[in-house]
């Protein structure tokens, strides 16, 4: 997993925990060690039932204003059918 993420893991966990967030994962470059001075972060994110979509978008605005870096958020039922099983495979937890 990328440093930056690291870094940051129990900040990520407690913005997560007081927006309602049950698990939270990394995936895509900063999840593979891939990831550049400009890569986004890419979070997969399964929220406690009853949360709205807005505590979903202020955790995003949340985490991109502690990482300083464009964030992606998605739950796994938002997932294209397409790219699920390798997301869910490939994702890791924080």
């Amino acid at each position: 997993m990328d440093p930056l993420i690291e870094a940051h893991r129990q900040e990520i966990l407690r913005l997560a925990r007081k927006r309602g967030a049950e698990r939270i994962r990394v995936f895509g470059s900063m999840a593979a060690d891939r990831a550049t001075e400009t890569s986004d972060i890419d979070f997969l994110v399964e929220m406690q039932k009853g949360k709205s979509a807005f505590a979903l978008g202020g955790l995003l605005k949340d985490l991109e204003d502690v990482l300083g870096r464009p964030v992606d958020m998605t739950t796994p039922n938002a997932l294209h059918p397409a790219i699920r099983d390798k997301i869910l495979r490939e994702a890791v937890e924080l």
